[in-house]
């Protein structure tokens, strides 16, 4: 058995949701750590879990920043993680991955499926062995308890419900 680490500091936890409608805000997920263990040389039997800090959201705006960590959203100071735990890793092409697992956001978990391209295996110039991935998928926040929304004057909505993921995985082996 193989266990690896995500490695924050190549690492990079990312999401977009629709505002106003007419544009994407984005952000991140500053503080996380995560765990994979695998036989193979290719991940494809990988097990993994990952917990994300919710009160490390960044969204390079203060005042947001302050409102997604309350109550109306992730309600950081009851729910501090969010969390995922993988289910299966299903190989679907050369370096292409479906990742199946549970998401627990605020307290609500659900199913959730993750394109993954593994982009390669190398040796950094300190001898540590690393791996890197590109996940994407999409999640309706309503579902974990994220409900806040407001309307416009014109009767337009101010955020989606669908939030688009993205997120940069370098993982280092461990001895």
């Amino acid at each position: 058995m193989t266990n690896w680490k995500i490695d924050e500091s190549h690492s990079e936890i990312g999401f977009k949701v629709k505002h106003l409608m007419i544009t994407n805000v984005s952000g991140y997920f500053t503080r996380f750590k995560g765990n994979i263990q695998t036989n193979s040389d290719d991940f494809h039997d990988a097990t993994i879990t990952f917990e994300a800090a919710a009160d490390s959201i960044d969204t390079q705006n203060k005042q947001r920043d302050e409102h997604l960590r309350n109550g109306d959203f992730f309600d950081a100071s009851n729910h501090p993680k969010i969390s995922f735990v993988s289910k299966k890793v299903r190989k679907v092409g050369d370096e292409a991955y479906k990742l199946l697992g549970d998401l627990t956001i605020k307290g609500e978990t659900h199913p959730i499926e993750l394109d993954v391209v593994h982009g390669g295996v190398t040796v950094d110039p300190y001898g540590q062995t690393k791996a890197g991935f590109a996940l994407k998928g999409r999640l309706h926040r309503t579902d974990y308890g994220l409900r806040w929304n407001a309307t416009t004057e014109a009767g337009g909505i101010v955020l989606s419900d669908e939030v688009k993921l993205n997120m940069e995985i370098q993982l280092v082996k461990q001895a």
